[in-house]
């Protein structure tokens, strides 16, 4: 469990992120409406280089941005629920991209093996507790050196 005290520790922690991530890799964020993942989808963004403004993908459920040196997927789930629906996410995934999935649990029949799911718990209003869980060896040394920074 990783303490967040303030909008500028969650912007290092997505930097300190974005230094161990690779084309491919999948992320998937959860918590309740209002935790911060937007927000730290967000962080993550601008650290991977990108310059567009990123928005919720709430009504368009993806969006892909060029960074600096890989794309990025923001995807927003929410919607999902209850749905059958795949948004061709396959194609997503075994892109040259980092995704990140909001909401993942709507799409979970779609997901793929390997990726790193980080839980983020509200304590307060500006604190939050970030949960890691790690499937793949990758993603578990991506795990181990965020938990020892």
């Amino acid at each position: 469990m990783k303490k967040i005290h303030s909008l500028a520790d969650m912007e290092t922690f997505a930097q300190q992120l974005a230094g161990h991530l690779e084309a491919g890799d999948v992320l998937l964020l959860d918590g309740d409406l209002g935790a911060g993942k937007t927000t730290f989808s967000q962080f993550l963004g601008r650290a991977l280089g990108v310059t567009r403004t990123i928005s919720s993908p709430t009504f368009n459920i993806i969006k892909s941005y060029k960074g600096s040196t890989l794309y990025f997927h923001h995807m927003d789930c929410y919607r999902l629920e209850d749905s059958e629906e795949d948004l061709g996410f396959d194609e997503y995934f075994n892109d040259e991209a980092v995704t990140v999935i909001e909401w993942s649990q709507f799409i979970a029949d779609y997901l793929p093996e390997t990726y790193l799911k980080i839980t983020i718990k509200v304590i307060s209003e500006t604190e939050r507790a970030l949960q890691l869980e790690a499937q793949g060896a990758h993603f578990e040394k991506i795990k181990e050196a965020l938990e020892h920074v």
